[in-house]
């Protein structure tokens, strides 16, 4: 019996800015239904990662598989309709819609014959429906009549993260979910990543270890663009490079 290949297979995958290697051969696995923290100091080339993943950025070398399918030189939209979807450092909403309008477009925006994504939301009642539901899963469902502007900082990370649940990802990115949130906010979100689907495998760059510690199945450690160590929380944290690198001296 064949094994099936990793659902994400990462192969010597490097990015350049002019001489400056942001990524410099790097390769790893994902398994399918796995939850991985990508975890390392600023600038060792995470955000960079996940941009050649989706397709934001080309790769000097290497290649992407999703199912053992290419996805390098995909475009991002391409990248999305093969079930890869992302949130961002920055805030990435309409801000002037509401809760329900922004979940509704992410949406509408995968569902079949529904590319009419300004019109009247009631004319797509399918991801309508799926933009309630998500609401309910990210903790918003008050606050559907809301511009997205208005809502606080740890409510418009919970927005981002149902935007791209309701695009029905089957691989999701989360680019530091709980940045700039309170203690109070950082638990809820982690809550709410926690009680995601397993079907969904889930790659969360994060600078919180104790978030890392509550989600992730694995952790890889970059540095300088480069896997310095990958394993178990607990296996990550013991190695004295990872402390010389990014937690800090023992």
């Amino acid at each position: 019996m064949s094994v099936p290949p990793p659902q994400l297979a990462i192969e010597g995958l490097a990015r350049h800015f002019g001489a400056l290697p942001a990524l410099a051969g790097v390769s790893l696995t994902v398994a399918a239904r796995e939850r991985r923290a990508i975890i390392g100091p600023n600038g060792a080339g995470k955000t960079t990662l996940f941009n050649l993943i989706t397709g934001q950025l080309a790769a000097t070398a290497g290649r992407v598989l999703l199912d053992g399918r290419p996805l390098s030189g995909l475009s991002p939209d391409a990248v999305a309709r093969r079930g890869v979807t992302r949130s961002f450092q920055r805030n990435n909403l309409f801000p002037r819609l509401t809760v329900l309008e922004n979940l509704r477009l992410a949406a509408a925006a995968r569902a079949a014959g529904s590319y009419r994504v300004w019109g009247t939301v009631t004319r797509l009642p399918a991801p309508l429906a799926r933009a309630r539901d998500v609401a309910a899963a990210v903790g918003l469902a008050e606050r559907l009549a809301e511009p997205a502007g208005r809502l606080s900082h740890g409510e418009q990370r919970q927005l981002e993260v149902g935007v791209a649940l309701a695009t029905g990802p089957r691989l999701l990115l989360l680019d530091e979910p709980t940045a700039g949130m309170s203690p109070e906010e950082t638990q809820r979100m982690t809550r709410l990543i926690e009680a995601l689907p397993r079907d969904i495998t889930l790659l969360i760059i994060e600078h919180d270890m104790d978030v890392v510690s509550s989600l992730a199945d694995r952790v890889t450690v970059l540095h300088h663009g480069e896997v310095l160590v990958e394993g178990t929380f607990d296996e990550v944290r013991a190695d004295p490079r990872v402390y010389e690198v990014y937690l800090g001296h023992a």
